[in-house]
């Protein structure tokens, strides 16, 4: 397939990234300044304002994580909490149906992974395009070959 994205690709959402990232830092900036501004607080309650934004901030940082690679010996995918490198061969199917938060992938051990790394949220057009392309990536690379699905990406 000559609309095959070339290798290296990274699928991540963007716009979601972007707003959680700048959440994340307007928290630790809000709630940092407003400990320094408090007159009455010790230094030690001062600290644990810096503290309690740098926590809230970490944890948007990491809901900001999630990214699927796809290079030529397979697909990574970056959760939140976790990380999983995977063989071409071992996915069998990309599905992203209607009403689905993200993407998953069936495996060849029969289990399915969640890649929230393709998610329709913020932008539901560049989700379908990015399972589109993951798909046909698969697809083109799988030792099985394509098959056909009735799950394809829907807008």
């Amino acid at each position: 397939m000559s609309d095959l994205p070339a290798l290296p690709v990274t699928f991540r959402p963007g716009r979601t990234r972007a707003v959680l990232l700048t959440a994340g830092a307007a928290i630790f900036v809000v709630i940092t300044t407003v400990g320094l501004l408090l007159e009455q607080l010790s230094p030690g309650e001062r600290v644990s304002f810096a503290f309690t934004g740098a926590l809230l901030a970490g944890v948007l940082v990491l809901l900001a994580r999630p990214k699927v690679v796809a290079d030529d010996s397979g697909v990574t995918v970056v959760n939140i909490a976790g990380r999983r490198r995977l063989a071409w061969a071992e996915i069998i199917q990309v599905n992203l149906r209607p009403g689905d938060p993200w993407v998953f992938l069936n495996l060849s051990d029969g289990t399915s992974l969640a890649a929230l790394g393709i998610q329709p949220g913020i932008a539901k057009q560049q989700a379908i395009a990015d399972a589109r392309a993951l798909r046909a990536l698969v697809e083109a690379r799988s030792v099985s070959g394509p098959e056909g699905s009735p799950d394809a990406p829907r807008g």
